[in-house]
């Protein structure tokens, strides 16, 4: 049974989603992703807070405003196994996070 589901193409939920990081209090939750090394990936970006906000980071070459309320795609990759650094632009006091790519 388990080679015919297989056959048809089913895969866990959990193994195609993509990565989320969430704006909360002017933070990320959570603050440290988990990525892939080695291939391209998404990854979402959403904005709980009622201000925007923008997600950025010079180690990944990306910024993108993500307004309040509001979940943007952002495509990377492949990535050197690593640390890559990324921050909101708007609170860098508070919003900083990090993506380890294994």
């Amino acid at each position: 049974m388990l080679l015919g589901v297989m056959a048809l193409g089913f895969h866990p939920a959990h193994a195609d989603s993509p990565p989320l990081v969430v704006f909360k209090n002017h933070r990320f939750v959570p603050a440290t992703l988990n990525v892939p090394a080695g291939r391209r990936f998404k990854l979402h970006v959403m904005n709980s807070d009622s201000t925007a906000d923008e997600f950025e980071s010079t180690d990944l070459n990306r910024e993108i405003l993500v307004p309040p309320g509001s979940t943007i795609t952002v495509f990377l990759g492949p990535l050197d196994p690593g640390s890559y650094k990324f921050f909101g632009d708007f609170h860098q006091d508070t919003a900083q996070g990090e993506m380890v790519a294994k």
